[in-house]
């Protein structure tokens, strides 16, 4: 039985064979002869037998299968690996506190968790792993690394990175249990600001916005902020509501897949005023916070701050077996409002931020040049 689970834009860490679904090529009876008789040779003619696992020998089929789609987010899941990668979505597990992709076909760190040993140690966003307790990561897949780099809480596991200027360095990191914050707000520059730091689009992202935003007495602020640096995404549904709480109207975002076709999911409607909004953004914002950060961009309900995002621009569907297994797909990819393609790109931030300069500073300041005006303020109006 295949039941259809959550639709996710995260490229965290965290089979059956359809024929002709979906605008597919029909597929030979023939194709996949081959795979019973191997593993029937296997059975009758390798010399140890009893290394034969008949079960590890399928889901080791089924992973390959998946491997050749060369799609970095794609990926069978073993039941072992499918309970990893669901805790990978909870608020809490043992490990380093790092978010991690394929990128450009090598082990990527999306973003360190803030308050995590990942970031004592001195793992920034951008990091390349290439190696993981001296092992090259080449090839790797991403529950292959996330299995690797947890473990029990206490001990080390060492990580060899290659830093932005190319130099490589060797981390030894000591494994923690890691809670996951998903939303903190508070009040700067003398309580005329409301800072909203976003960490991740988890499903109950969006009540903690409301919240947070209920939070504060809105009619006293001169804007907001919204820090989504090192968010690696979520579930497209918490990006879309999330996003609907400062857009007014329109599209949020449009997808695009082979079984749906086009799709256009719009804004549920704003429901604060449109005080001037600046979002921070840098390498390490993927995914569902590029869904939001486009969407209230495009719409000129505010600004992007920073550095260039991440530049996930694809959708992956989880689908359930009976058996405790499930397939990663990507099925789909997505465009902001105004049809611009995220994929490989990211978000080019309307203030670039250079490294001698605090984004919050920029903002702050942003902000104070505009309090008393509402959104949209176009960069046209900059003085």
């Amino acid at each position: 039985m295949v039941r259809r689970a959550l639709m996710l834009l995260v490229p965290m860490i965290v089979l059956i064979f359809v024929l002709g679904v979906g605008g597919a090529q029909q597929t030979s009876p023939d194709l996949f002869s081959p795979l019973p008789q191997v593993y029937q040779t296997i059975k009758n003619y390798f010399y140890e037998p009893e290394r034969v696992d008949d079960q590890q020998a399928l889901y080791g089929a089924l992973k390959g299968l998946v491997e050749k789609l060369d799609d970095p987010y794609s990926e069978f899941f073993d039941p072992t690996d499918l309970k990893n990668f669901e805790s990978s979505l909870e608020g809490e597990f043992s490990g380093v506190g790092i978010y991690i992709s394929i990128k450009d076909d090598v082990l990527t760190v999306i973003a360190p968790l803030s308050g995590t040993p990942a970031e004592a140690a001195g793992i920034q966003a951008g990091d390349k792993i290439v190696q993981i307790d001296g092992e090259s990561t080449e090839g790797i897949t991403l529950s292959e690394a996330a299995m690797k780099i947890r473990g029990e809480i206490g001990t080390t596991v060492m990580l060899t990175v290659r830093h932005k200027d190319d130099t490589q360095e060797d981390i030894p990191v000591v494994r923690d249990k890691i809670t996951v914050v998903a939303l903190t707000s508070k009040l700067v520059d003398d309580d005329r600001i409301g800072y909203i730091h976003l960490s991740r689009f988890d499903s109950n992202v969006t009540l903690e916005l409301d919240k947070a935003l209920a939070g504060f007495d809105l009619d006293k602020l001169d804007g907001i902020i919204l820090d989504m640096r090192n968010n690696p995404g979520g579930l497209l549904s918490a990006a879309i509501s999330a996003s609907s709480r400062f857009v007014d109207e329109g599209v949020i975002v449009s997808t695009k897949s082979r079984i749906s076709g086009d799709q256009n999911y719009y804004s549920s409607g704003n429901r604060i005023p449109d005080l001037p909004l600046a979002i921070l953004i840098n390498g390490g914002t993927a995914s569902a916070a590029e869904i939001t950060a486009g969407a209230i961009r495009d719409h000129e309900m505010g600004i992007l701050i920073g550095e260039q995002s991440f530049g996930k621009g694809v959708i992956q569907q989880v689908f359930n077996y009976a058996d405790g297994s499930a397939l990663k797909l990507t099925i789909g990819e997505y465009k902001t409002p105004n049809g611009y393609a995220v994929q490989g790109v990211g978000l080019t931030p309307d203030i670039e931020v250079g490294e001698d300069e605090d984004p919050l500073d920029v903002a702050t300041t942003w902000i104070e040049e505009h309090a008393g005006t509402l959104m949209p303020i176009a960069m046209g109006d900059e003085n």
